[in-house]
């Protein structure tokens, strides 16, 4: 996934259509060529781009720790890892939006007026 081209990066800005299709379509797996093999072998985490995302956005590290091991030993398969990163992106970029549509011009004008510093060092 690449930021040169917009239809393999993901902005704050996507829907979450936008972001499923970008992560079904474009997020590099590092699982098997086929099912048997990727259950037979398991994933390469080092080159897995949905697993390195979650590793960033992932909040709950048990979660996290668990689909290490059961995707890396082949029991998770590629299509639920990246169901999950949709998930948790969706729901990140859906907060972070919801959030940037509370704010308002006065806001920021209060937030980028001219104001004296207040420094403190002794």
């Amino acid at each position: 996934m690449s930021a040169s081209d917009p239809n393999t990066s993901i902005y704050m800005t996507d829907t979450p259509d936008d972001i499923k299709k970008k992560i079904t379509s474009y997020a590099f797996s590092g699982g098997g060529r086929t099912l048997a093999e990727h259950m037979e072998n398991g994933a390469n985490l080092e080159v897995d781009v949905p697993f390195q995302y979650l590793t960033f956005f992932l909040d709950d590290d048990a979660r996290l720790e668990e689909i290490r091991q059961q995707y890396g030993s082949g029991e998770m398969t590629t299509s639920v890892i990246k169901n999950e990163l949709i998930q948790c992106l969706q729901n990140l970029i859906g907060e972070h939006q919801r959030r940037r549509a509370e704010v308002t011009e006065e806001m920021v004008d209060e937030f980028m007026r001219p104001r004296p510093l207040q420094a403190n060092y002794l």
